[in-house]
């Protein structure tokens, strides 16, 4: 599973690379809503959970793919970004999992993302 302790993982920019790399896990019925990259991992908004990248090793070939169902979203926060401040945060709070953090560069639309993550949890 990935270490989302991991600063480096959670600073997200938009990128549509990964709505890619996960195209194989997706079922029947699941849509990639917005996929985000960091230097090299990458987070997957679909309609039924959170699809998180891990890249391992030198060439990158190894990928370590957690799936992180809405069902099991107990509770979550949302940060927006500032004038100086351009990041934006999210952070998720699982029931068996605990929280996960994910930050985001540049222009994000936190709000939507966190509309989203409610409609399937309340």
């Amino acid at each position: 599973m990935i270490d989302f302790d991991n600063k480096g993982f959670l600073k997200l920019k938009q990128h549509n690379e990964y709505a890619d790399r996960v195209s194989t896990l997706l079922l029947d019925g699941e849509n990639v809503i917005d996929a985000y990259k960091s230097m090299r991992d990458g987070v997957v908004f679909t309609n039924k959970r959170i699809i998180a990248v891990n890249v391992q090793g030198l060439t990158g070939s190894k990928k370590d793919f957690t799936s992180l169902p809405y069902k099991n979203i107990v509770a979550y926060s949302i940060e927006t970004s500032g004038t100086f401040d351009l990041d934006s945060e999210l952070e998720i709070y699982f029931s068996s999992l605990g929280k996960i953090k994910f930050e985001f560069t540049g222009k994000t639309e936190i709000v939507e993302i966190s509309k989203f993550i409610s409609k399937y949890i309340l």
